[in-house]
């Protein structure tokens, strides 16, 4: 019997009759940087204007993040803004060991909201939309659509997979995913 598993950019083929073997595939990596380096503050130089501080204007850089995540100089922003930006570090970097923060934690988090608006059947344009009034983030629809588009490959990959070692549950799972970002 095999089980074949993912994560982080690694598929894996376990038969139990023998030695697990791992190895990459480069169709299922699942590219968690490439849409979150695409994520960033709205009103960004608004927001480094009251801050009185300068950040990046990507969402998930170190610095800004630290910022978000420490709460540094917070209470200088307008309601409006500190609610969402509050929101989002609640909702992305709150991580139970601080640590966490530089290890993926927040693009992990991230990328599940986004496949999650997704599978509720909001288009790129509408999750743009959410993601702006939630959080005050911004992408371009283009991105966010091929970062969807590649999900759903990478899915049909890891189904493939699956159904070649005779994992029905697997094959199950990643089909279910897959129907659920497909149709949305």
């Amino acid at each position: 019997m095999s089980q074949v598993g993912y994560d982080s950019g690694r598929a894996w083929v376990v038969d139990t009759r023998r030695k697990p073997r791992t190895f990459s595939l480069a169709v299922v990596y699942f590219d968690a940087v490439a849409i979150t380096d695409k994520i960033y503050l709205k009103n960004h130089r608004q927001i480094v204007s009251q801050l009185d501080t300068s950040i990046p204007k990507g969402a998930f850089k170190g610095a800004t993040m630290e910022v978000l995540y420490s709460g540094d100089g917070l209470a200088k922003l307008d309601d409006a803004t500190r609610d969402r930006l509050l929101d989002f570090a609640t909702d992305f970097l709150d991580c139970e060991n601080p640590d966490d923060l530089y290890t993926g934690y927040p693009e992990r988090q991230f990328i599940r909201y986004l496949l999650e608006l997704r599978a509720q059947g909001l288009g790129p344009d509408a999750i743009v939309d959410v993601m702006s009034d939630e959080y005050m983030l911004y992408a371009y629809p283009g991105d966010v659509l091929s970062f969807l588009d590649g999900a759903v490959r990478r899915l049909e990959a890891v189904e493939s997979l699956a159904a070649v070692e005779n994992d029905e549950e697997m094959e199950r799972r990643a089909a279910e995913a897959r129907r659920a970002l497909s149709n949305g």
